[in-house]
């Protein structure tokens, strides 16, 4: 499937670069959480057509579906995609690649072993390579290369261009063993995840100069050591082909020649048919197209669907009539109509009759789509609006409108930082709650968003912060002092005024004042029903927000929740400023906190400290008692507070292969709009929808995805990390897109990635998770479908799940058919 909603240059096993495609904690029970420390739910198998290495005929190519061409072959640099991660792993060492189980597994192509040997005083690795790994120019794999790796992303060299240095920066030294096919690497600091490290390693020739790492490694790679080795790469054509390696000391490559060719989304149901392609992610479309050839056979019957299916015999008459009537021009205007009709009744059944000769092989992506809340400024900075806005989702729904009609597995995903399946996945959600509209009213209640609250004058503060407590009490200071001169003075008049009416004063008798009293009264109250109705009238027009909007009608912008007029929303500031929660949510952090320990499992953790009752800490968890009752279930438009409407702006991809990811958001929206929650959805080109929507910030609401990582503590730290404030002002995000973050969660993770039994580590993990949860500024909702249209006869290749490919197994069964059907044209 398309990558929209993946940040770019994180299509990979890990998510230490910047990665397309994305409740309140109950007291008395866990909701949603397990009883165990560890679920035992499994990963959907993956789907390759499994054959054995001698049911593989040798020879021929296997064309390679990618979004486009990579634009570096370092896989350590910012701008590398999912194809470098394709083209690499075909090329280089990987010595830990995960295994179909999302766990990190040792690659015996290259090392005899490698375990940690010392602990005290310092970490010690060793590293025993295989004795037959060698570079495509002979040369053999060893320490030279691990640590002239090391020196170019340590961090310490900053002409090196390194997209990230997790881990590197926290080895001392790198040594010869007792031979050459031995490394030892000493840590100044103990680390967890080392198995991360040398992924894939790059020879010393690459890595030993800023020259030709920064620049050497984008086109080229001269020096390998895979199944295969680089033959060229042709932008004019859109190919990258690799050839079999004949200094390849493994199992030898069953393909001739491997080509990665550029094939847009949009384009690839042609290419298969055209047979362009022998292997392609997909969108449901096109499965569905596949699946509808399979199912059509060779009867020979009339296609039930395509252009002109939807043809009734009626229409079929009238336009046969126009094609041969008497009036010229409305016959040749049919007459053209029919034949392209025709034509394109032809092409479609030619396609259809191609599809059949591929099967779609399908699993859950190693990655998930999660909601996005920007906590940085506007109604999410209050974590109560953050977790109403959670709390009104039914992510079983969710799933269900993605998988359930590919006929995948529809569960919710439980966990930040571990798919099901994985080790360590155990379901978090607890921490926040389930889907309940009353309570997620009940937090928008408490936050001070009501039904009349747009037609309340504005106030200048920000609910709960210090500066409002300082700036009433300075107001009450004021009007004391006010009051008290106004107090004064009009006592005075007062009895100035008594004084002329005294002098005045006529032989009225008392029922004459009797009578004038009452009419003054009369008058009073009709003015005061006057003033109400009036009132009551604008409190209405602004909650049903009838002034019309210009924006309202712009291209592709709609707003849920309220048909005329967008939620005139606080602006978002151009400098990020670090996040603090208000005084009532920081009142209720104790639940919270009490919550989350027990969801994670841990007892201490359970147990309130000062840091947590600071801003920064874990975010609170019910409204307290005393909040005043939630708005009706069906609520009519969206509520508001000092004058301003509660609208979000809900950015979405365009592109034609972001249909799913949108039809998601518009049910994320109707689900939102029953808790009185507007949405302002806006659409914008796939190309722009990372870099200048979710990275900058420009978003209240997005839908996008993090791949998987077998190394949480090293990978999920970035992407949760509590921004920290810079020098001008602005905020540093590191991959945070949400802006939100805790201090506890951080030391969580530094306490997870330094600790090195790894049962404890996972442990830390799920403390942080339960965390993470509560903070609520990302919901995972699913693991997102992987679709891949593969040939037939082709083996051991298709929706691979967590599992790395292994590209020397892939080859065609029937040796008649090699190359067949994307080299049938030839």
């Amino acid at each position: 499937m398309s990558h929209v909603g993946v940040p770019r240059g994180t299509v990979r096993k890990r998510r230490s670069l910047a990665l397309l495609t994305a409740g309140v904690l109950t007291i008395p029970a866990l909701a949603g959480c397990s009883s165990d420390s560890e679920e035992t739910s499994r990963a959907v198998p993956q789907d390759i057509a499994p054959a054995a290495r001698d049911r593989v005929a040798d020879g021929s190519t296997v064309n390679w579906a990618v979004d486009a061409m990579p634009t570096t072959l370092n896989a350590f640099q910012a701008d590398a995609d999912s194809a470098t991660t394709k083209i690499t792993g075909a090329l280089l060492p990987t010595l830990f690649p995960m295994d179909a189980a999302g766990h990190p597994k040792l690659n015996p192509d290259y090392l005899e072993s490698a375990k940690i040997i010392e602990r005290e005083p310092k970490q010690v690795v060793l590293y025993k390579l295989n004795q037959q790994a060698v570079w495509s120019d002979g040369r053999e794999i060893g320490a030279p290369d691990f640590v002239a790796q090391w020196r170019a992303l340590s961090g310490k060299d900053s002409a090196f261009w390194t997209a990230r240095n997790a881990g590197y920066e926290r080895i001392e030294k790198i040594e010869r063993g007792s031979d050459d096919l031995q490394v030892r690497v000493t840590f100044a600091k103990p680390y967890a995840d080392w198995r991360s490290l040398f992924s894939p390693l790059y020879p010393k020739e690459i890595t030993g100069s800023p020259d030709t790492f920064n620049d050497g490694a984008r086109t080229a790679l001269k020096n390998t050591a895979g199944p295969f080795q680089l033959k060229g790469v042709d932008k004019a054509k859109g190919t990258v082909t690799l050839v079999r390696s004949p200094r390849w000391w493994g199992e030898k490559a069953k393909l001739d020649s491997l080509v990665f060719r550029v094939v847009a989304p949009k384009d690839r149901t042609k290419a298969l048919a055209d047979g362009t392609v022998h292997v392609t992610d997909i969108d449901a479309a096109t499965a569905d197209r596949i699946a509808l050839a399979l199912r059509d056979g060779s009867g020979g019957q009339p296609l039930t669907h395509g252009p002109g299916a939807d043809l009734t015999p009626a229409a079929a008459l009238r336009s046969w009539a126009l094609a041969h009537g008497s009036d010229e021009k409305q016959a040749e205007i049919a007459q053209a109509a029919r034949e392209a009709n025709r034509k394109a009744v032809v092409a479609y059944g030619a396609e259809q009759k191609a599809l059949r000769g591929y099967a779609v092989r399908k699993s859950l992506e190693p990655a998930y789509t999660q909601l996005a809340l920007n906590g940085e400024s506007g109604p999410l900075a209050d974590d109560r609006v953050r977790r109403a806005v959670a709390r009104a989702l039914d992510r079983q729904e969710l799933a269900e409108t993605v998988l359930k009609p590919l006929g995948l597995p529809a569960k919710p995903l439980g966990s930040h930082l571990a798919l099901a399946g994985q080790p360590g996945y155990k379901d978090g959600s607890g921490a926040l709650g389930d889907q309940n509209t009353k309570e997620a009213q009940a937090l928008l209640a408490d936050a001070g968003w009501t039904q009349g609250g747009a037609a309340e004058k504005p106030k200048d503060t920000k609910a709960g912060s210090e500066a409002e407590k300082k700036d009433a009490e300075k107001k009450e200071g004021e009007e004391k002092k006010e009051g008290t001169e106004k107090a004064g003075t009009t006592e005075k008049a007062e009895k100035a005024d008594k004084a002329d009416a005294d002098e005045k004063k006529t032989d009225k008798t008392e029922a004459e004042e009797e009578a004038e009293k009452e009419k003054a009264e009369e008058k009073a109250e009709e003015k005061a029903d006057k003033d109400a109705d009036e009132d009551a009238e604008k409190a209405d027009r602004a909650a049903a927000g009838s002034d019309e909007s210009a924006a309202s009608r712009a291209e592709g912008l709609y707003i849920v929740g309220q048909d005329d007029k967008p939620g005139a929303g606080p602006a978002r500031s151009a400098a990020s400023h670090v996040l603090a929660p208000s005084r009532d949510a920081a009142a209720q952090s104790i639940a919270l906190l009490r919550q989350a320990g027990a969801v994670s499992g841990d007892s201490a953790a359970a147990k309130v400290t000062a840091q947590d009752k600071q801003p920064g800490g874990a975010a609170g968890a019910y409204a307290p008692v005393g909040t005043a009752a939630p708005a009706p279930a069906s609520v009519k438009g969206p509520l508001g507070k000092d004058g301003k409407t509660l609208t979000l702006r809900f950015v979405l991809p365009s592109g034609p292969g972001s249909q799913s990811l949108r039809g998601v958001g518009d049910r994320i929206a109707a689900m939102l709009e029953k808790i009185g929650i507007g949405t302002e959805i806006t659409k914008v080109p796939d190309e722009s929808y990372f870099k200048d929507h979710i990275a900058s910030g420009d978003y209240d609401l997005a839908l996008y995805s993090w791949p998987a990582t077998a190394y949480p503590a090293t990978d999920g730290r970035p992407i949760y990390a509590k921004p920290e404030p810079a020098t001008d002002g602005s905020l540093l995000v590191e991959q945070n897109y949400t802006r939100v973050g805790t201090d506890h969660i951080d030391q969580l993770f530094d306490q997870a990635v330094a600790e090195l039994d790894e049962k404890a580590s996972r442990e830390l993990m799920k403390q942080a998770d339960a965390r993470i949860w509560a903070a609520a500024g990302s919901i995972p909702l699913f693991q997102r479908p992987q679709l891949v249209a593969v040939d037939k006869k082709l083996s051991n290749v298709g929706a691979f799940g967590f599992a790395a490919p292994r590209y020397q197994d892939i080859g065609f069964t029937d040796r008649q058919a090699a190359g067949s059907p994307a080299d049938r044209k030839k």
